[in-house]
Protein backbone atom coordinates (compact mmCIF):
# COMPACT_ATOMS: atom_id res chain seq x y z
CA UNK A 1 0.00 0.00 0.00
CA UNK A 2 1.15 3.49 -1.04
CA UNK A 3 1.07 6.27 2.11
CA UNK A 4 -1.38 8.45 0.89
CA UNK A 5 -0.48 12.02 3.22
CA UNK A 6 -3.44 14.39 1.44
CA UNK A 7 -6.09 13.52 -1.40
CA UNK A 8 -8.98 15.61 -2.57
CA UNK A 9 -10.77 15.40 -6.21
CA UNK A 10 -8.14 17.07 -7.57
CA UNK A 11 -4.66 15.82 -6.41
CA UNK A 12 -3.41 13.03 -4.24
CA UNK A 13 -0.19 14.05 -2.28
CA UNK A 14 1.85 10.22 -1.12
CA UNK A 15 4.77 8.88 -0.09
CA UNK A 16 6.59 7.11 -3.36
CA UNK A 17 8.57 4.00 -2.07
CA UNK A 18 12.33 3.89 -3.39
CA UNK A 19 12.51 1.21 -5.89
CA UNK A 20 9.22 2.46 -7.46
CA UNK A 21 9.19 4.39 -10.67
CA UNK A 22 7.64 7.62 -10.13
CA UNK A 23 5.99 7.65 -13.94
CA UNK A 24 5.64 5.27 -16.37
CA UNK A 25 2.80 2.56 -18.18
CA UNK A 26 3.61 -0.40 -15.86
CA UNK A 27 1.66 -2.11 -13.24
CA UNK A 28 4.47 -1.36 -10.66
CA UNK A 29 4.91 1.75 -11.48
CA UNK A 30 3.43 4.65 -9.32
CA UNK A 31 0.57 5.36 -11.42
CA UNK A 32 -0.76 2.21 -12.03
CA UNK A 33 -0.73 1.55 -8.25
CA UNK A 34 -2.43 4.90 -6.94
CA UNK A 35 -5.35 3.97 -9.48
CA UNK A 36 -5.33 0.05 -7.81
CA UNK A 37 -5.46 1.89 -4.59
CA UNK A 38 -7.58 5.04 -5.03
CA UNK A 39 -9.31 4.84 -7.86
CA UNK A 40 -9.66 7.16 -11.19
CA UNK A 41 -7.47 8.91 -13.52
CA UNK A 42 -3.85 9.56 -12.16
CA UNK A 43 -1.69 12.34 -14.61
CA UNK A 44 1.97 12.43 -13.41
CA UNK A 45 3.46 16.04 -12.97
CA UNK A 46 6.82 15.77 -11.38
CA UNK A 47 9.76 13.38 -10.76
CA UNK A 48 11.33 11.51 -8.44
CA UNK A 49 14.34 9.24 -8.54
CA UNK A 50 13.69 5.36 -8.86
CA UNK A 51 15.99 4.20 -5.91
CA UNK A 52 14.49 7.71 -3.78
CA UNK A 53 11.48 7.94 -1.64
CA UNK A 54 9.70 10.73 -0.33
CA UNK A 55 6.66 13.14 -0.75
CA UNK A 56 4.76 13.22 -4.44
CA UNK A 57 1.87 15.22 -5.86
CA UNK A 58 -0.31 13.21 -8.22
CA UNK A 59 -3.28 14.98 -10.34
CA UNK A 60 -6.78 13.67 -11.02
CA UNK A 61 -7.57 14.95 -13.87
CA UNK A 62 -6.25 16.74 -17.26
CA UNK A 63 -7.06 20.08 -15.79
CA UNK A 64 -5.61 19.82 -12.35
CA UNK A 65 -2.50 18.51 -14.05
CA UNK A 66 -2.21 21.36 -15.97
CA UNK A 67 -2.28 23.80 -13.73
CA UNK A 68 0.34 21.96 -11.00
CA UNK A 69 2.67 21.68 -14.60
CA UNK A 70 2.31 24.90 -15.04
CA UNK A 71 3.55 25.36 -11.41
CA UNK A 72 6.63 23.03 -11.81
CA UNK A 73 7.25 25.11 -15.29
CA UNK A 74 6.98 28.51 -13.30
CA UNK A 75 8.58 27.33 -9.74
CA UNK A 76 5.59 27.37 -8.02
CA UNK A 77 6.04 23.98 -6.75
CA UNK A 78 8.64 24.17 -4.09
CA UNK A 79 10.69 20.66 -3.27
CA UNK A 80 12.40 19.96 0.17
CA UNK A 81 14.76 17.14 0.07
CA UNK A 82 16.31 15.59 3.34
CA UNK A 83 19.80 14.04 2.64
CA UNK A 84 22.37 12.18 4.13
CA UNK A 85 26.11 12.64 2.96
CA UNK A 86 29.43 12.17 3.48
CA UNK A 87 31.42 14.22 5.39
CA UNK A 88 30.42 18.01 5.83
CA UNK A 89 29.59 21.32 4.17
CA UNK A 90 32.55 24.06 4.47
CA UNK A 91 29.60 26.22 6.09
CA UNK A 92 26.17 25.06 7.93
CA UNK A 93 24.04 26.58 5.18
CA UNK A 94 24.66 28.18 1.94
CA UNK A 95 23.84 27.74 -2.19
CA UNK A 96 25.46 25.10 -4.99
CA UNK A 97 24.86 26.26 -8.62
CA UNK A 98 26.72 24.27 -11.51
CA UNK A 99 26.09 23.71 -14.89
CA UNK A 100 24.94 20.01 -15.15
CA UNK A 101 25.34 17.93 -18.40
CA UNK A 102 23.51 14.55 -18.43
CA UNK A 103 24.62 11.51 -20.40
CA UNK A 104 21.59 9.45 -21.14
CA UNK A 105 23.39 6.77 -22.08
CA UNK A 106 25.17 6.49 -18.89
CA UNK A 107 22.08 7.39 -16.99
CA UNK A 108 24.61 9.81 -15.22
CA UNK A 109 24.64 13.38 -15.09
CA UNK A 110 28.03 15.42 -15.15
CA UNK A 111 29.04 18.70 -13.37
CA UNK A 112 30.55 21.27 -16.75
CA UNK A 113 32.39 24.09 -16.69
CA UNK A 114 30.73 25.81 -20.13
CA UNK A 115 27.34 26.06 -21.79
CA UNK A 116 26.70 24.38 -24.37
CA UNK A 117 23.40 21.68 -26.49
CA UNK A 118 22.16 19.65 -23.41
CA UNK A 119 23.58 21.49 -20.22
CA UNK A 120 21.62 23.19 -17.77
CA UNK A 121 21.79 25.51 -14.89
CA UNK A 122 21.58 24.13 -11.23
CA UNK A 123 20.69 25.61 -8.25
CA UNK A 124 19.69 24.50 -4.84
CA UNK A 125 19.84 26.17 -1.12
CA UNK A 126 21.27 24.06 2.09
CA UNK A 127 21.36 23.89 5.61
CA UNK A 128 22.96 21.19 8.12
CA UNK A 129 20.94 20.03 10.57
CA UNK A 130 22.79 17.20 12.64
CA UNK A 131 26.23 15.82 12.33
CA UNK A 132 26.52 11.89 12.83
CA UNK A 133 29.92 10.12 12.62
CA UNK A 134 31.30 11.05 9.74
CA UNK A 135 27.77 11.65 7.81
CA UNK A 136 25.71 15.28 7.83
CA UNK A 137 21.66 15.54 7.71
CA UNK A 138 21.36 18.67 5.42
CA UNK A 139 17.97 20.11 4.37
CA UNK A 140 17.97 21.07 0.61
CA UNK A 141 16.00 23.09 -0.86
CA UNK A 142 15.76 22.80 -4.93
CA UNK A 143 15.43 25.77 -7.23
CA UNK A 144 15.61 23.62 -10.58
CA UNK A 145 14.71 20.15 -10.73
CA UNK A 146 17.48 18.83 -13.04
CA UNK A 147 18.62 14.63 -13.34
CA UNK A 148 20.39 13.62 -10.33
CA UNK A 149 20.77 17.21 -8.75
CA UNK A 150 21.17 16.91 -5.39
CA UNK A 151 23.47 13.59 -5.79
CA UNK A 152 25.89 14.87 -8.12
CA UNK A 153 26.50 18.59 -6.66
CA UNK A 154 27.24 17.31 -3.21
CA UNK A 155 29.37 14.14 -4.78
CA UNK A 156 31.49 17.03 -7.15
CA UNK A 157 32.29 18.54 -3.50
CA UNK A 158 33.25 15.25 -2.12
CA UNK A 159 30.13 14.69 -0.43
CA UNK A 160 28.82 11.71 -1.96
CA UNK A 161 25.03 10.24 0.02
CA UNK A 162 25.34 7.57 2.15
CA UNK A 163 24.61 4.30 -0.50
CA UNK A 164 25.04 6.13 -3.79
CA UNK A 165 27.72 4.26 -5.23
CA UNK A 166 27.31 5.81 -8.58
CA UNK A 167 27.94 9.12 -7.84
CA UNK A 168 31.16 7.67 -5.62
CA UNK A 169 30.07 6.62 -2.30
CA UNK A 170 32.32 3.34 -0.62
CA UNK A 171 29.64 2.36 2.00
CA UNK A 172 27.36 -0.93 2.04
CA UNK A 173 24.68 1.30 2.67
CA UNK A 174 21.20 -0.23 0.74
CA UNK A 175 19.15 2.42 0.39
CA UNK A 176 20.20 5.96 -0.70
CA UNK A 177 20.22 8.62 1.29
CA UNK A 178 17.85 10.93 0.05
CA UNK A 179 14.56 11.69 0.93
CA UNK A 180 11.70 14.16 -0.81
CA UNK A 181 11.00 15.53 2.69
CA UNK A 182 7.92 18.47 1.60
CA UNK A 183 6.31 19.84 -1.25
CA UNK A 184 4.23 23.51 -1.06
CA UNK A 185 2.19 24.03 -3.94
CA UNK A 186 -0.93 26.27 -5.18
CA UNK A 187 -4.15 23.86 -5.16
CA UNK A 188 -4.55 23.50 -8.85
CA UNK A 189 -8.45 24.44 -8.08
CA UNK A 190 -8.47 27.53 -5.47
CA UNK A 191 -4.72 28.03 -5.69
CA UNK A 192 -4.76 27.89 -2.06
CA UNK A 193 -1.11 27.02 -0.74
CA UNK A 194 -0.78 23.65 0.42
CA UNK A 195 1.68 21.92 2.45
CA UNK A 196 2.71 17.99 2.76
CA UNK A 197 5.85 16.99 4.35
CA UNK A 198 6.94 13.73 5.77
CA UNK A 199 9.68 12.07 7.13
CA UNK A 200 11.98 8.98 5.90
CA UNK A 201 10.84 6.12 8.00
CA UNK A 202 14.28 3.55 6.77
CA UNK A 203 16.75 2.95 9.87
CA UNK A 204 19.15 4.16 7.32
CA UNK A 205 18.04 8.24 8.60
CA UNK A 206 17.16 7.13 12.04
CA UNK A 207 19.97 8.12 14.01
CA UNK A 208 20.49 11.41 11.98
CA UNK A 209 17.03 12.06 12.72
CA UNK A 210 16.92 12.39 16.55
CA UNK A 211 20.08 13.99 16.15
CA UNK A 212 18.07 16.54 14.64
CA UNK A 213 15.32 16.63 16.90
CA UNK A 214 13.25 15.80 14.52
CA UNK A 215 12.56 12.44 15.59
CA UNK A 216 12.15 11.09 19.03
Amino acid sequence: MVEILYQDAQVIVCCKPAGVLSQGDGADAMPALLRAQCGGDIFPVHRLDRVSAGVMVYARTKQAAAALSASVQDGGLEKVYLALAHGAPDAPRGTYRDLLYKDARKNKTFIVSNLRRGVREAVLDYETLAAVGDCTLVRVRLHTGRSHQIRVQFASRKMPLVGDGKYGAKDNAKALGLFSHSLTFPHPKDGREMHVSALPTDALFTEALRAAGLQA
